[in-house]
């Protein structure tokens, strides 16, 4: 018998989009769950919904580790997770109602949950955790096993007043949790955040099928990646980001910290790659400068890819230092090329700066990845065309495009939460769906993503034509399908103009 078994609701096989990318990672901050109630006695198992084939497989888990909790607890490193998508809730219903059939208790916590409760205790959740969640999970089990109630002194918990759960009462049979009381619902006060980062035990990889995982990246991509995370939470204000978990706050590990856990994926492991999860690698003032000095001096470097923001990108030798670390892909946030749109967001970079950004990276032989985010409240053509110059001036070698999705706790939402309608998510990544009034029909926009993507091949191939000194065993790919996409964008481009004249929702 487990004590608990540890699962998540991102299941890889209903998101078709990053189903066929590909490029899966093991749920990071459920993994960070996991070791935390390890290094506090608890016996812990893990059911990765990850690479699962359907809600189903929970049952042989349950099985197999007559676990007395379930927790379902989401990956708050995950951009898709953070998404809030509804086939992954979906995932988290039938998961927390099979659990509640096997007669476990069944805690919840994630970005979804925290922002809508209600229906998850109406789904077969006892408990949702709210906020950072390690501690407030710990504190809830000790609880439950020594039979006390007093669950309204615990921070960040969300449950119903009446509910009697199997770990309170002696001799529960079944008969008796049908006489369960659902009265009103108890939020308790927010949970202060930990700011001393280094002092949490590293994720427990020993409960992920870790050679799975090689194997896939392995025949899909030639190299294995894994994900580590060095921050958590974000202090920047973008006004379309949603921060259920850690707020407005950010902590960061240090750098010494950081390079010993890659030292034991080194060892332990051997990864090709590394794939730096957090919302803004390198927020703290000479942190990367510092972080680079002792990767190379315990011989930690790994190659990765990270996430950062062009302002920062720009100061002093960041790149440089960056590049000395061993970063060989570096993604910007950089939305939109238009100053209007940035500024609407409260973005807090300026287009000069991504231009710049862009340029210094290329010096230093990291790719660049641009995240693009089109339909914000506001933007015109003349907008969206400067996002297009922009991208073919940079020429990124990646590119990520979305439309502007308002989640809760946004002054986004609070903006559009009017035009919304009953459809407040997206189904899966690639929905893709406007859910207020953009300037446009959702169908321009659906094209528009298409189009983007049309030309930045095109403008991808001819770089590559015009450098040949530059080639290398993707450049006749990369050729192929810049000829393609230029002997039919002029069709589409027909079809995008017809689509110009539409209004939105």
């Amino acid at each position: 018998m487990t004590d608990v078994l540890f699962t998540h609701s991102y299941f890889l096989k209903f998101d078709e989009k990053e189903f066929r990318s590909m490029m899966p990672y093991p749920p990071l901050g459920t993994l960070y769950a996991a070791s935390f109630l390890q290094s506090k006695g608890y016996s812990v198992a893990l059911f990765d919904a990850m690479l699962a084939e359907s809600e189903n497989e929970l049952l042989t888990h349950l099985e197999k580790h007559q676990p007395k909790f379930l927790v379902i607890y989401d990956d708050d490193f995950n951009y898709l997770t953070k998404m809030c998508l509804e086939r992954m809730r979906i995932a988290a219903f039938i998961m927390s109602e099979m659990g509640k059939q096997f007669g476990c208790t069944v805690i919840v916590h994630g970005s979804d949950s925290a922002d809508h409760f209600e229906k998850y205790l109406s789904h077969g959740a006892d408990f949702v955790i709210f906020g950072e969640g390690e501690q407030t999970l710990f504190e809830l089990l000790q609880q439950l096993e020594t039979r006390n109630s007093q669950l309204e002194t615990i921070n960040g918990l969300v449950f119903r007043k009446g509910t009697r759960h199997p770990e309170l009462v002696s001799g529960t049979d079944n008969e008796m949790l049908k006489q369960v009381q659902h009265d009103e619902i108890i939020k308790t006060n927010s949970r202060q955040v930990l700011h001393q980062l280094d002092e949490l035990p590293f994720p427990t990889r020993i409960i992920v099928d870790v050679e799975r995982y090689r194997k896939i990246w392995k025949e899909r991509h030639g190299y294995f990646s894994m994900n580590i995370v060095t921050t958590r939470g974000c202090p920047f204000h973008c006004n379309w980001c949603a921060k259920p978990i850690y707020g407005q706050v950010y902590n960061v590990r240090s750098p010494q910290n950081v390079a010993e856990e890659m030292k034991i994926l080194k060892k332990n492991y051997s990864p090709d790659h590394l794939w730096f999860c957090d919302d803004i690698f390198g927020l703290k003032p000479n942190w990367i400068q510092e972080f680079s000095e002792i990767v190379n001096k315990v011989n930690a470097k790994i190659p990765f890819k990270c996430l950062s923001r062009a302002d920062l990108l720009v100061k002093g030798n960041t790149i440089e230092a960056l590049a000395q670390s061993g970063c060989v892909t570096t993604w910007l946030g950089a939305e939109s090329g238009s100053q209007k749109i940035l500024d609407a967001m409260d973005k807090g970079t300026t287009v000069e700066q991504i231009y710049e950004s862009a340029r210094r990276l290329k010096e230093h032989n990291i790719r660049v990845g641009f995240f693009l985010q089109f339909g914000y409240t506001g933007e015109t053509k003349e907008d969206i065309d400067k996002t297009f110059q922009m991208v073919k001036d940079c020429l990124p070698d990646e590119i990520g495009v979305s439309v502007s999705y308002p989640l809760p706790g946004t002054k986004f939402y609070d903006n559009v939460k009017e035009q919304l309608g009953e459809k407040q998510n997206w189904f899966d990544s690639q929905d893709l769906a406007m859910m207020y009034h953009g300037t446009y029909s959702p169908d321009f926009y659906r094209a528009l993503h298409k189009l983007i993507h049309k030309r930045f091949r095109i403008w991808k191939g001819m770089e590559m034509i015009s450098s040949p000194k530059k080639w290398n065993t993707k450049s006749p790919r990369a050729i192929a399908s810049a000829m393609y996409h230029r002997a039919t964008v002029k069709k589409f481009e027909k079809e995008m103009n017809k689509l110009n004249n539409t209004v939105g929702l």
